[in-house]
């Protein structure tokens, strides 16, 4: 393989490697197949496996994903595409009120070992119904798991821990982070769910982080540091599991905690964080937390408007100076 691999090619390979180590692994969705999927991300495997294990569908989210809790439910691991996570509203009821609730409601006696695959949040001007980040609405959900990965290599290992998990995973791949690259994880690389990871050391204010705010948090760290504030970064990679382990154990070091969420503010998922930390760690904090994250408004096609509403490094450098001077 070659030195690096970008986080496009990472979603194909880390499939491929499952369904080479595993003939029940299927995969379906809209061109998903001959055409390599609408943003490259199944390039090579209709090529690999054929069209008995690779299957293009309607264009119907709730075929894709009620096609999928069956195949689940009678012995496959089917990875189904939903094209972006807006849609994932169109099969709602399969994802928020079927899978999560079987394994549970059969006694354990049915599994739906399936993953969910979209193309989730902003930063690439596509408007209002295919920009959101709407791994807050999956979060409101008892049963799936959730995971979003920053990086190449953590795509490739949490695809295996996904993919091989009898419980069902959404799986949110970043468009914003498509074209980025990082080195290919080595084979069997397993990224065990729900295990976060601190990507940068720090002293005086932990950033919590997850998907495309992770590179974000980063340059905001490094603008910080030539300021002589030291950030510790968390990539939380998963929200269920979540590690709040990791986040309370970077708390008790730096006792600031910003948390750099995506989703809108009302209902996002760093208010989950924020209240553990809250609940569990309140003695950890000599300051207030503080929230970065989306504006409770729809996205805006204009590249200008759109940074008004989404998280930046701006944003990020600014709520941490005011928290350093507290």
């Amino acid at each position: 393989m070659a030195d690096v691999i970008t986080y496009r090619d990472a979603v194909a390979e880390g499939i491929a490697r499952e369904m080479r180590r595993d003939a029940s692994v299927v995969c379906l969705g809209e061109d998903i197949a001959a055409a390599g999927g609408v943003f490259k991300t199944t390039t090579g495997l209709l090529e690999e496996f054929g069209p008995g294990r690779v299957w293009d569908t309607p264009i119907s989210e709730q075929a894709i994903v009620g096609a999928a809790m069956g195949a689940a439910m009678t012995g496959m691991r089917p990875v189904a595409e939903i094209m972006f996570s807006d849609f994932l509203a169109c099969c709602w009821d399969y994802l928020a009120n079927e899978i999560p609730k079987v394994r549970y409601m059969t006694g354990g006696q049915v599994t739906v070992p399936l993953v969910v695959r979209t193309a989730n949040g902003g930063g690439l001007g596509f408007g209002a119904q295919h920009s959101q980040a709407t791994e807050n609405w999956a979060l409101t959900v008892p049963g799936l798991k959730i995971a979003a990965p920053a990086t190449p290599a953590d795509v490739i290992g949490m695809l295996a821990a996904a993919i091989r998990s009898d419980d069902p995973v959404v799986f949110f791949e970043h468009k914003a982070l498509l074209a980025t690259k990082g080195p290919p994880p080595p084979p069997d690389h397993v990224v065990e769910l729900g295990r976060a990871v601190v990507v940068r050391e720090g002293a005086d204010v932990t950033l919590v982080a997850l998907a495309s705010t992770v590179p974000l948090a980063l340059k905001a760290a490094d603008v910080l540091s030539g300021e002589g504030i030291e950030a510790e970064v968390v990539d939380l990679r998963c929200l269920i599991p979540l590690d709040a382990a990791t986040v309370l154990a970077s708390v008790g070091k730096t006792s600031r905690l910003v948390t750099v969420e995506e989703n809108p503010y009302q209902g996002g998922w760093g208010a989950t964080v924020v209240s553990v930390v809250a609940d569990e760690g309140f003695a950890l904090l000599d300051a207030p937390v503080r929230r970065v994250a989306g504006e409770c408004v729809p996205l805006p096609f204009a590249d200008a408007l759109e940074e008004q509403v989404v998280p930046t490094v701006d944003k990020v450098v600014t709520e941490v100076r005011r928290l350093a001077a507290y």
